[in-house]
């Protein structure tokens, strides 16, 4: 009575979904979104998606439509090796990968995405499926780099903007359900007059206005935005930022896009947009996910 009770509680929550393509690093995107899904009492959808220019006048089309399935079905049971407790749900889903992804993200607490495909390209193709999805997503975008999650604090980059507050505001309720500490950074050109006491101004105006904070580590940095964020969160457990910064224009501002295309530790892109409520099934459990 107690499990089934569970259960219909779980289903009204939004689930976390996680985008695979066959990579290793999809793989490892998959378990760390398992751990993301039980963390929030939730579902687990591992997604492919599929496109294929003809369906009718290739021979070859069953062929690959069976290996897009087998690419859900592995990335299925890797998150169920590595999270027994998951509930999980895999899906084959037609259409680009971005525009699949993005309209799902209407409906989920978290999307999960594996960034190390990009790791050594020399740059971060706006064209490309990460940085659309990221851009245009209704929910938060969790990109991966590596096999786990590092421990440490959970750090958050605030420059003074609308978007910066909301990835305080997510930052704090993070903090609270992984039951870790929260360093507030804001990096400035350099550490010489003004811009150091300016820096200071915008922690402290984007602490203030951010109550339910509690207390938190602050760091002023010096450098280039990007860089130096993907230095100083080299041993974070999660790095926190909006998609864009003070001048809010573009799909994604330029240290989001050093960020997503960089980061050695998972990078969460927050999005200020309203979730609908879920309606379709779903289910899990409770530990915390760090």
């Amino acid at each position: 009575m107690m499990h089934s009770r569970q259960r219909r509680r779980t289903s009204m929550r939004n689930p976390v979904v996680v985008g695979v393509s066959g990579t290793s690093a999809g793989l490892a995107a998959a378990r760390l979104a398992a751990r993301e899904a039980v963390s929030r009492d939730c579902q687990l959808r591992v997604i492919h998606a599929f496109t294929w220019p003809n369906p009718g006048a290739s021979e070859d089309y069953e062929d690959a439509r069976r290996a897009a399935s087998r690419v859900v079905e592995e990335a299925v049971a890797s998150a169920k090796r590595s999270t027994p407790r998951v509930r999980v749900a895999g899906q084959l889903v037609d259409g680009p990968p971005d525009r699949v992804l993005v309209r799902l993200s209407r409906t989920s607490a978290l999307l999960v995405l594996a960034g190390d495909d990009l790791a050594t390209a020399p740059s971060l193709p706006l064209s490309s499926v990460l940085p659309l999805t990221v851009g245009h997503s209704w929910c938060p975008v969790m990109v991966t780099h590596g096999p786990r999650t590092p421990a440490g604090a959970l750090m958050v980059a605030v420059d003074g903007s609308a978007s910066g507050l909301l990835a305080l505001r997510y930052a704090a309720a993070e903090s609270r359900r992984r039951r870790v500490g929260v360093e507030v950074v804001h990096v400035v050109r350099e550490f010489a007059g003004r811009h150091e006491e300016e820096g200071h101004r915008v922690l402290a105006a984007s602490i203030a206005a951010v109550p339910e904070l509690g207390r938190v580590r602050t760091l002023v940095l010096a450098g280039a935005p990007g860089p130096t964020l993907v230095h100083a969160g080299a041993h974070a457990r999660v790095l926190v930022i909006g998609p864009r910064g003070t001048r809010g224009t573009g799909l994604l501002g330029s240290v989001a896009r050093e960020v997503m295309h960089r980061a050695a530790c998972p990078a969460i892109f927050v999005h200020g947009r309203a979730i609908p409520a879920q309606r379709t099934p779903s289910g899990s459990s409770g530990a915390l996910a760090r």
